[in-house]
């Protein structure tokens, strides 16, 4: 048998001798040579120095993930406004790029923009099951269930979105089915902790998947986005549990009739209120039609367990005495139209409140709230009911993580760069405070803007622009179309009042009937015959100058008009109203 032939390739001399001559740095470089590597955007188009309308874009060359799509509530100065929205134009002029909206959890401030967003793009939604449960319910109001794309993912799945993949974590919150996000990119992996609270006995026993996280930090993690709602609290969040042993003290041997206000996404709350009825052998009413809803989805879902006919209609409630049953309601935060304010106020047409009846607010107030809540109290105390709050028993616990709790995650991840997310200003101060505390070099402690656009590679990362966001104003069925013109009108009209003057004019300018004077929220017009005939007065003087000066322009005289009544009845009674001329031909 041949030996087989040397293989080994052979170099010519006069080759060896041009290797020889080309510059070792230069063969080391192409030996080293590798296709640059795009850097990750993180831009934040809400949630970041507010709480609520939370979205995040994550964007790496030609594809986008979005985490999560929420509302905000109005504020005190927003008159008539139901909800406020982010502002979706980049990811309209990007909508392309899209390939997926990845929810962390069920509250409105996560999930509340969705139907807003599906309107403009038509874009697959991943969420576990209890969040797409609810996210259907929300399209199923605005129509748009027959055309959303809405995938349930399990804790512990990952998908692929483009160049991404997303690994959801089991995570532990105030609603069941809460996810952690790693975000796995080919600069490096993300960690999105959503709204968190580390609970080592939780309600429903899924505790959250703290292996995983540590998991993921010993592998290496370019960025943290934590939660900052708590940041400001040393110490612990206490666990839920501790809630249901505070209501079975309550619950032992009362003999009132106990109603409990909460919220109604709280489905953790609800589950120990069954278990506490049911102990105690109450019936439970369900009030408030977001309450209603959450309960139903969560007890087909299989979320909330409880045994057959223990909630019952509340048009039964009549059939039972006041020691077997249990109201659950909404209006833990002092609504005015919520169904706990109008018990308060006697208006509620199922429920009176009594002396007999023992009150649970399962909630505390969220800042800016806490006058319609004291309001709520004081209201129904009047009546002569008993009321538990925060104050007074531990009926409460929050779903978000104190201190001590995000030093844990920041010892877990151990991440590169840490952004704060979910918080005021001062949350994402004092998260950061509390990040430097745990070694984090300050210099890779990133505060981020609502637009402002994060560029980030294994080096580095750095501010580079920012993009269109805001506040869109949702206002019954109008979208986008109340601006700040129009609420500095309500504004106006709220604070001051309104003045109509009406003329009937013919084409000369002459008057030929009124002045006629209408007040809205100014004077009552009756009271103030004076004022109102100098009111009066004053118009005719200024449309008779406008006839001898021959002017004939309408917009003229109406201004004219204007100018001179606001500064009569400013000068006369200290007040502003808006003033609005009308000029009818004839």
């Amino acid at each position: 048998m041949k030996h087989k032939e040397n293989l080994k390739p052979t170099v010519s001399k006069k080759s060896k001798n041009a290797i020889a001559r080309i510059p070792q740095k230069a063969l080391a470089v192409k030996e080293g040579f590798s296709f640059k590597k795009e850097n990750l955007k993180i831009i934040p188009l809400g949630g970041i120095e507010e709480i609520g309308k939370n979205i995040t874009v994550f964007e790496y060359g030609s594809d986008i993930v979005l985490v999560d799509c929420g509302v905000a509530f109005p504020e005190e100065d927003m008159l008539g406004i139901d909800l406020v929205i982010p502002d979706f134009a980049y990811l309209e002029k990007n909508k392309e790029k899209i390939k997926g909206l990845v929810i962390t959890h069920g509250h409105e401030d996560h999930i509340g923009s969705i139907p807003y967003l599906l309107k403009l793009i038509n874009i697959p939604i991943y969420a576990t099951k209890l969040t797409a449960g609810l996210i259907t319910n929300k399209l199923d109001e605005h129509k748009l269930t027959k055309t959303a794309k809405i995938h349930v993912v399990k804790q512990g799945q990952t998908i692929v979105l483009g160049k991404m993949r997303v690994e959801f974590i089991r995570s532990c919150h105030s609603i069941p089915d809460s996810v952690a996000l790693a975000i796995h990119t080919p600069v490096g992996t993300i960690v999105h902790t959503g709204d968190f609270k580390i609970d080592y006995t939780p309600i429903d026993e899924e505790k959250i998947d703290l292996g995983r996280l540590a998991e993921l930090g010993n592998r290496g993690v370019l960025a943290l986005l934590s939660d900052s709602t708590n940041a400001e609290r040393k110490g612990y969040t206490m666990s839920e549990s501790t809630v249901g042993d505070v209501f079975n003290k309550l619950f032992m041997n009362c003999k009132k009739r106990i109603v409990i206000a909460t919220f109604a996404s709280n489905m953790h709350r609800v589950q120990q209120i069954v278990y506490s009825a049911v102990a105690n052998n109450r019936k439970i009413a369900v009030c408030g039609r977001s309450m209603i809803n959450m309960i139903e989805t969560a007890v087909e879902l299989g979320y909330i367990h409880a045994p057959k006919n223990v909630f019952i209609d509340i048009d039964m409630m009549k059939n039972y005495t006041d020691d077997q049953l249990v109201i659950i309601t909404t209006g833990s935060q002092g609504e005015p139209m919520s169904a706990l304010t109008r018990m308060a106020n006697g208006e509620h047409r199922k429920v009176n409140i009594n002396s007999n009846d023992l009150v649970i607010i399962s909630a505390t107030p969220i800042p800016g709230n806490e006058k319609f809540v004291a309001k709520v109290i004081d209201d129904l105390m009047k009546i002569g009911a008993e009321v538990v709050y925060s104050s007074l028993a531990d009926v409460h616990v929050s779903g978000h993580a104190c201190q001590e709790e995000q030093k844990l995650m920041l010892s877990l991840i151990r991440p590169k760069f840490f952004i704060p997310v979910h918080g005021e200003y001062r949350q994402l101060i004092a998260h950061r405070n509390t990040a430097r505390l745990m070694g984090i070099d300050p210099e890779n402690i990133l505060l981020m803007k609502n637009g402002k656009v994060l560029e980030l590679n294994e080096n580095e990362a750095k501010f580079t622009g920012t993009v269109q966001t805001g506040k869109v104003m949702v206002d019954g069925l109008g979208v986008g179309d109340v601006g700040n013109i129009v609420l500095r009108d309500r504004q106006h009209l709220s604070q001051d009042g309104l003045i109509i003057v009406m003329l009937a004019m013919d084409t000369k300018g002459n008057v030929l009937s009124g002045p006629d004077i209408i007040s809205r929220g100014f004077v009552y017009v009756r009271e103030s015959e004076n004022l109102m005939d100098d009111v009066k007065m004053v118009v005719n003087k200024e449309v008779m100058k406008c006839v001898d000066e021959h002017i004939t322009d309408w917009t003229t005289i109406k201004s004219t008009i204007r100018d001179s009544l606001r500064e009569y009845i400013y000068h006369t009674t200290k007040r502003n109203p808006m003033i609005l001329p009308i000029l009818m031909e004839v």
